[in-house]
C-alpha cells in the first residue's frame, strides 16, 4: 500500500506539470485529431463498399496508433528526467523504489484517457458510429487503455537505458512508425508483397486492431491474409500480446531503475 502511495504521488506530479505545460496536452491531442481529418478526407474514398464508410474502419486504426505512440512519448519524458537529475533524487528520498516508473505508467495511461475522449469525439463528428452498444464499446476503449498501460513499460525501459532524450524519442517513433503502418489499421493487408502480408497480420497493431472493431461492431477482417490465429481470435491474441510485453519489460525496467545510478 505504501508503495502504491508512492506511486501516485508521482502521477500527481506528472498531471501537475501538464497543467503547469498545457502546450504538452493540447499536442497530444490536437496530433491524433489531425490524423483523424486527414485519413477521413483525403483517403475515404477507401471505403467504398463498407457499410458505414471508411471511417468506421479508421477510427479503431486511429485509436491503436495512438495508443501505440505512448512507448515514445514516456521513454522521452523519463529520459529527461534522467538528464535532468531527477532519478538521483528520487532514488535518495525514503519510497518505494518502483513508485517513480509504476507512477510514471499511471500518469501516461490518465493522459490516454482525455486523448481517446477528444479522439473519439472528433471521431464521432465526422461520421464514426460504433454499433456494439455501450458495454462493447467501453470494452474497446478499456482494452486500449490497457494496451497503451503495456507499451509504456517498453517505454519505461527505454527512457531508462538512454543517455539522451532527443535520441530515444527518434528510436522509438523509428519503432513505432512501421509498427502501426504495417498494419491492417489504415489500409487492406492484400496489397503488401507477400512476406509483408504475413508480418502485419502477426504485427500486435494489427491484431489490436481487428480486437477493437470487433468489439466496436464492425467485423470486416480488411486485408487478412492468412487463417492464422491472431486474425481468428483477434482479442484474445491482444491480451497474449499485452502480457507478454508486461512479463518482459516491468521486471527489466525495474531492474534498470534500480541500477540508474550507477550509469554514468
Amino acid at each position: 500500500m505504501r508503495g502504491l502511495s508512492d506511486a501516485l504521488v508521482i502521477t500527481k506530479r506528472q498531471l501537475q506539470q501538464l497543467i503547469r505545460v498545457p502546450e504538452v496536452l493540447i499536442f497530444n491531442t490536437i496530433q491524433p485529431v489531425m490524423f483523424v481529418l486527414l485519413f477521413r478526407y483525403v483517403f475515404g474514398g477507401l471505403g467504398a463498399g463498407i457499410p458505414g464508410g471508411y471511417v468506421q474502419l479508421l477510427m479503431p486504426g486511429i485509436f491503436v496508433q495512438t495508443v501505440t505512440f505512448t512507448l515514445a512519448a514516456t521513454a522521452q519524458g523519463l529520459a529527461q528526467d534522467m538528464e535532468k537529475g531527477l532519478i538521483d533524487r528520487f532514488r535518495s528520498l525514503p519510497i518505494a523504489r518502483s513508485a517513480l516508473v509504476v507512477g510514471r505508467t499511471f500518469g501516461d495511461g490518465l493522459l490516454n484517457i482525455v486523448v481517446l475522449v477528444v479522439m473519439g469525439i472528433a471521431g464521432f463528428i465526422v461520421g464514426w458510429r460504433p454499433t456494439s452498444g455501450v458495454l462493447k464499446i467501453t470494452e474497446g476503449f478499456l482494452m486500449l487503455l490497457f494496451f497503451g498501460y503495456a507499451l509504456s513499460w517498453a517505454g519505461i525501459f527505454a527512457g531508462l537505458i538512454s543517455k539522451d532524450s532527443r535520441v530515444v524519442a527518434n528510436v522509438s517513433f523509428l519503432f513505432t512508425f512501421p509498427l502501426t503502418f504495417l498494419s491492417n489499421a489504415f489500409a487492406s493487408t492484400t496489397s503488401m508483397p507477400k512476406p509483408l502480408q504475413y508480418v502485419a497480420e502477426w504485427n500486435p497493431v494489427s491484431t489490436m486492431v481487428a480486437a477493437v472493431r470487433q468489439l466496436y461492431g464492425f467485423h470486416n477482417k480488411f486485408g487478412v491474409t492468412a487463417n492464422s490465429y491472431p486474425s481468428q481470435h483477434p482479442i484474445t491474441m491482444s491480451f497474449i500480446y499485452m502480457f507478454v510485453v508486461m512479463a518482459i519489460f516491468i521486471p527489466l525496467s525495474v531492474r534498470r531503475y534500480n541500477r540508474a545510478g550507477d550509469r554514468k
